[in-house]
């Protein structure tokens, strides 16, 4: 997976990951500095959209390098990859710095969970160009010191990721539940919304924020044990009559804690909010849940529903003011190398 690796040289290496979408969300950090979240989480790795990332290690280098969808990045992006790859180089023993080059098929920083794939891939290529050969969940657990949603990045199909209670971390890694194959007629419809805002406060620090202020935050933490054992069930048994409304239900209780807040964070546009409402409409009319919402921390909603009602659903939606377009995504693959 790289060539030419040194102690103190070069190596190279391209990786390739998918952004996942959560069903069952973490926000908040007991230890933010070892990437432990307060609670575990479940989601679905998504097909079609993907972050590539080469890391280039290279002696004559005086400082990391990124280059994101061909721009030269600096700020706290590059801060940000430059302290990942410090984890990298003290796991391997290489002192090099690196030129970093990556690029998304998708929008970045925009909800659709860009840093998942972004620090999945940028573990994967940054591993192998040192030299270092991970298990599945070991760079599962290095990909989380970049960000929490990457380790879950990591795998194909539905991913559960433990949250542990060890202070080390050492029991906190994703793992898959089920494979990408598990539910061949399970769709996400990822719905765009025009104009959606580019996040001003980063996950990172606004999840900390909630954890301090939302008086809801605690009750939170008390549902979502039983809720993700819940809905991890539904998943084995392909249960969409009892899945649906538990993703709905769970999506709703994250944007609670967001809402209550201090500043409140409210990542929901106008339109982003009819589209909530068409669902909860088209299971009314259909009188069982033949679709469920969620969204993260962003303006773009993601629909669920089996192929049969795929094809609709996007119309239905398509008719929403400020609805730019909609893509219909299956789960997708493990990260991997190229």
């Amino acid at each position: 997976m790289s060539r030419g690796v040194a102690r103190h040289g070069e190596g190279r290496a391209v990786f390739e990951a998918a952004p996942n979408i959560a069903l069952v969300k973490y926000w908040g950090m007991r230890d933010p500095a070892r990437g432990l979240p307060y609670n575990s989480s479940l989601s679905l790795t998504l097909d079609r959209m993907r972050t590539r990332t080469t890391v280039c290690f290279d002696p004559m280098r005086e400082r990391d390098e990124l280059i994101l969808n061909g721009e030269r990045i600096d700020g706290p992006a590059r801060a940000d990859a430059s302290r990942f790859l410090d984890y990298v180089r003290e796991r391997s023993g290489v002192t090099s710095f690196a030129e970093i080059r990556s690029s998304n098929n998708f929008p970045t920083a925009s909800g659709l969970a860009s840093s998942a794939s972004g620090f999945a891939a940028l573990a994967g290529a940054g591993a192998s160009a040192a030299g270092l050969r991970l298990t599945p969940r070991a760079l599962s657990q290095l990909a989380r010191l970049g960000s929490g949603s990457a380790s879950r990045s990591i795998f194909g199909g539905f991913v559960e990721w433990r949250a542990g209670t060890r202070a080390d971390g050492r029991d906190c890694y994703a793992r898959p539940i089920a494979g990408p194959r598990h539910w061949p007629s399970f769709r996400d419809v990822v719905v765009l919304i025009d104009d959606a805002p580019v996040k001003k406060t980063r996950s990172a620090e606004a999840m900390q924020s909630t954890v301090r202020t939302s008086p809801y935050y605690r009750e939170r933490q008390r549902e979502i044990p039983g809720r993700l054992a819940r809905i991890r069930r539904a998943i084995s048994r392909r249960d969409t009559r009892t899945l649906f409304p538990l993703i709905m239900e769970e999506c709703d209780s994250f944007r609670s804690v967001c809402e209550t807040t201090v500043p409140s964070l409210d990542y929901l546009t106008a339109s982003s909010r009819a589209v909530l409402a068409e669902v909860r409409s088209m299971n009314d009319a259909a009188g069982l849940p033949i679709a469920a919402y969620t969204h993260d921390a962003g303006a773009h909603v993601h629909v669920f529903a089996l192929a049969g009602e795929a094809a609709a659903i996007r119309r239905r939606l398509r008719r929403i003011p400020g609805v730019r377009r909609t893509l219909e995504l299956s789960a997708g693959t493990a990260a991997h190398p190229i």
